[in-house]
């Protein structure tokens, strides 16, 4: 029962943390220790299981995404190939393909560079909070910068994209939300905060299929499969996925009329208690 509701309790905190700028991997970090320290369960470092499990939980969050997007995503595809084949790239959604790709690699280079420190952190909860408190300091300048302008561009440029791509290589550390800091790079080159949050979300595809996938499959022991529990897992997947789709839908309406700092002062506010909680725990 403790192991169900620690999947549901996961798959809520993933749902939510994913896609609003408060990081989902500080949030499944604090999470798993939390659980771990209320039932005296010792933590096991980079286990099988809690490897797989954070891999499905990130699957059903990269199947929100493809649901709630599906219309922009073939949109995209069909005019990326299109391009391909006519060498014709005037198109902006062809321009957002190439972006995307583009961006991709950015951010696998980015990532590459930081992820043992990445991994290091994952044990440390009490650091992660303090790098949710930076989170807070990125989204609340990039509000102030943006409301210091007179205007503010609806799409996408080459170089919005590689400054999100950049950010979202550094958001490999817990603490340092995806969502969040890729908003944020984008309006900082004076890009309205929607444009920044759809590309966000669209420029997440990629990597979430290959951070849930295949690089846990280079750490994952295959012979230990079949000895999970899957229906806890599924589940955990499920809860995933349809959190997820409703935090992008409302979080895209509440972005059309309020700014990011809300998010903020939580992030603040997080990242102050769990870094005083998990110093002192």
């Amino acid at each position: 029962m403790i192991a169900l509701l620690k999947v549901i309790i996961m798959g809520i905190v993933q749902g939510l943390s994913e896609f609003l700028p408060v990081s989902s991997s500080a949030h499944l970090v604090f999470t798993s220790h939390l659980i771990q320290l209320i039932t005296h369960n010792p933590i096991k470092e980079n286990s099988s299981y809690d490897i797989v499990l954070s891999m499905m939980l990130h699957i059903g969050t990269l199947i929100a995404v493809l649901i709630f997007f599906r219309k922009e995503v073939s949109e995209i595809w069909n005019a990326l190939v299109t391009g391909i084949k006519t060498k014709n790239f005037s198109d902006y959604n062809a321009k957002l393909g190439l972006y995307i790709i583009i961006g991709t690699i950015i951010t696998i280079i980015t990532a590459l560079m930081m992820n043992d420190t990445a991994e290091r952190l994952m044990e440390t909860p009490a650091v992660v909070g303090v790098l949710l408190i930076v989170t807070g300091g990125m989204l609340s300048g990039a509000e102030k910068y943006s409301d210091s302008l007179n205007k503010k561009s609806d799409k996408v440029s080459l170089k919005t994209a590689v400054l999100m791509s950049i950010a979202q290589g550094f958001a490999v550390l817990p603490g340092f939300s995806r969502s969040g800091w890729t908003i944020a790079a984008g309006m900082f080159n004076k890009t309205s905060r929607v444009a920044c949050a759809r590309y966000s979300f669209l420029l997440s595809i990629p990597i979430i299929l290959g951070a849930s996938i295949v690089y846990p499959l280079k750490e994952i022991n295959i012979t230990e499969l079949l000895s999970y529990n899957w229906t806890n897992i599924l589940i955990g997947t499920i809860v995933s996925a349809v959190v997820g789709y409703f935090c992008i839908k409302y979080f895209l309406n509440f972005l059309a009329k309020y700014s990011l700092r809300a998010f903020a002062y939580y992030c603040f506010a997080a990242g102050f208690a769990a870094a005083i909680f998990f110093t002192f725990a």
